[in-house]
């Protein structure tokens, strides 16, 4: 069965990927960008001549769908998030595959100097004899989730093709906006309808994950004294200078991403925009506890109440708002749809793998909103950056254990 799935995957990541559709966090609008609805629609019409039920794009953005069940059980929901991350150009992307991977270096055609090496990336290492797909070496793939989607979709079809396949009613949800942490509208949840649900955003072959960052956005404002730079003596207030004071203030050898791991958390300056006059720096805070996550806030404000006191003629304000919270917080009360998870995954030969998510899901929302969603393994490596690849045989995997789940949770009903 997981070989009959690999050209259909290949084909519609490489289709999806094509198709810009980043996330803008500085955008009001819902969804964030005018261009995922370029993948919305045609979801929604791929959908439609699957002839799937119950679909619809909603107003705020997701695609919603119902694979209806052939015996009793459980409503499960699966979701991919069609947009991707703002970090790195997402402009012309141009998938390639790479039939029968040798297990050497991977070059890439538009950037001769960007290398994938096995060496450095060892999961690599372990897909000689896979079909690889890759971007070209100046944007991402955006994998990160169109490979969701594409088993979402793959999985449809094989279901909606194949009525005797025993499950219960399954729920499709494609969403905008994960990338920015707006990909749960307050809606969802109930539009949703579903006992539980799970992502389909993670990475390596085995990944069942139930635990999440806590996750805060912080702004900090720096308005100075703005003076001709010619009469400015004992006048100018320069925002710069205190923003960076306020940078440089802050932990470096400790508490950042680039020197953290594990079950560490950080404080993640992501832009520092504006000038002289006034400055503006967005920050974001995660931790896997919600103290830690309070310490990190404190810190960030007590830092900008020190640069404040240095200066009084200054105004430096620090607002923190919530973004979303570790899903373990639920789940860890009712485990149910993180075993049958592990058992499909069993199942198949494969040992689940456990790991707390650096990051955070659109599991994580709705978990916090009474849906249970566990987020599930797509393949997706090197997210976020040029060198993201993912393996088609293990999208295949994705896509069996989804079927896989569905079945047991009808012979569980």
């Amino acid at each position: 069965m997981q070989s009959s799935f690999n050209q259909e995957l290949e084909d519609r990541l490489v289709r999806y990927a094509a198709i810009d559709s980043q996330s803008d966090e500085n955008s009001t609008s819902t969804p964030s960008t005018e261009i995922q609805f370029d993948m919305l629609r045609l979801l929604e019409t791929e959908l439609n001549a699957l002839d799937a039920a119950d679909v619809q794009l909603t107003d705020y953005g997701a695609v919603l769908a119902t694979i209806p069940g052939t015996v009793e059980g459980p409503t499960v929901g699966l979701l991919a998030h069609v947009d991707t991350a703002p970090q790195f150009n997402a402009t012309g992307v141009k998938p390639r595959v790479i039939k029968g991977y040798n297990g050497g270096d991977i070059t890439f055609p538009d950037d001769p100097a960007l290398v994938l090496s096995p060496e450095e990336h060892p999961y690599l290492a372990e897909k000689r004899g896979h079909d690889l797909i890759t971007a070209s070496g100046t944007t991402l793939l955006g994998a990160d989730d169109k490979a969701g989607v594409a088993i979402l979709m793959t999985l449809a079809h094989h279901l909606l093709d194949n009525p005797d396949v025993p499950r219960g009613p399954i729920r499709i949800a494609f969403t905008p906006d994960e990338e920015i942490g707006r990909g749960v509208d307050p809606q969802l949840a109930k539009d949703l309808a579903v006992d539980f649900a799970y992502t389909l955003d993670g990475g390596e072959v085995g990944e069942i994950e139930y635990e999440s960052f806590s996750a805060d956005r912080a702004v900090v404002t720096v308005e100075g004294v703005s003076i001709h730079p010619g009469l400015a003596k004992e006048k100018m207030v320069n925002a710069i200078h205190l923003a960076a004071k306020i940078i440089q203030t802050l932990p470096q050898a400790t508490m950042t991403p680039e020197v953290t791991d594990a079950r560490e958390g950080f404080i993640h300056a992501t832009d520092m925009e504006g000038g002289s006059s006034e400055m503006t720096l967005k920050f974001i805070l995660r931790d896997f506890e919600l103290d830690g996550l309070e310490a990190k806030g404190a810190l960030l404000r007590q830092v900008c109440a020190a640069v404040q006191a240095s200066e009084p003629r200054a105004r430096i304000s620090c607002e923190i708002t919530p973004q979303y919270r570790n899903m373990r917080y639920w789940l860890e009360n009712d485990m149910t749809p993180v075993d049958l998870a592990r058992d499909a995954s069993r199942s198949l030969g494969i040992e689940p793998i456990s790991v707390p998510i650096r990051g955070g899901t659109d599991g994580s929302r709705l978990t916090e909103m009474g849906v249970p969603t566990p987020n599930i393994f797509t393949g997706m490596q090197c997210i976020h950056g040029p060198l993201e690849w993912i393996s088609v045989q293990d999208m295949a995997t994705a896509t069996n254990l989804c079927l896989t789940l569905a079945q047991l949770a009808a012979k569980r009903a």
